[in-house]
């Protein structure tokens, strides 16, 4: 894995458990800036928005378990993305992106999935959507694994229960030029200026 930890500060954000987890020690990580940036930015437009935009998973409920079939084949599963849909997109949405990471300590914000140019008038992806039966449009990147399109959890033994935090942003521009191998602070870069509206939810696996 790379190492994109920081060390000291733990942000509690949604639910009932602690999901997200950053840590700043004397050199404080590039990406941390931007994960704080981009939450408290998406968090005042939800504000002025009436909080309207939801995510949701028909497979798994927020705070919930993800089933083993969405894992990696190490672990069990078949590698397969689950499906998503969501609504209540703000007005002027040109676009959508995604991101599924993992913020615990050991996984160090372990990409799962970076999507971009998602179509606005999409509504969600269907179960296995990636790399099969995405969008027209829409633009899958490397993940952490080394390949396109999702990657399931595979968590080390012994580490607990590891969240995955997946998040929907809505842009405010048609497209976005990443390279394939775009990092997670590259990605979070690029959206940053462009988000008016954010959802997310969260599911657990653990070994």
């Amino acid at each position: 894995m790379a190492d994109h930890t920081c060390s000291g500060l733990r942000m509690r954000i949604s639910g009932e458990r602690s999901i997200f987890y950053l840590r700043l020690g004397h050199r404080a990580c590039l990406v941390c800036a931007v994960l704080i940036l981009s939450f408290l930015f998406a968090a005042a437009s939800q504000a002025v928005k009436g909080g309207k935009m939801k995510l949701s998973s028909p497979a798994f409920p927020d705070g919930g378990a993800i089933p083993v079939i969405f894992t990696r084949p190490a672990v069990g599963g078949r590698d397969i993305s689950p499906p998503l849909e969501w609504s209540g997109l703000p007005k002027g949405t040109r676009s959508i992106a995604l991101s599924v990471v993992d913020p615990h300590p050991v996984a160090r914000n372990w990409v799962h999935w970076l999507v971009i140019n998602i179509p606005p008038q999409v509504t969600g992806l269907t179960e296995g959507a990636s790399r099969t039966a995405m969008p027209a449009g829409a633009k899958e990147l490397v993940n952490s694994f080394g390949y396109t399109g999702y990657g399931g959890p595979q968590p080390p033994g012994g580490t607990g229960e590891h969240p995955y935090v997946f998040t929907l942003y809505a842009l405010d521009t048609d497209e976005l030029d990443l390279p394939d191998r775009s990092s997670l602070e590259g990605f979070l870069a690029a959206i940053s200026p462009h988000v008016i509206g954010e959802a997310r939810i969260t599911g657990y696996f653990g070994r």
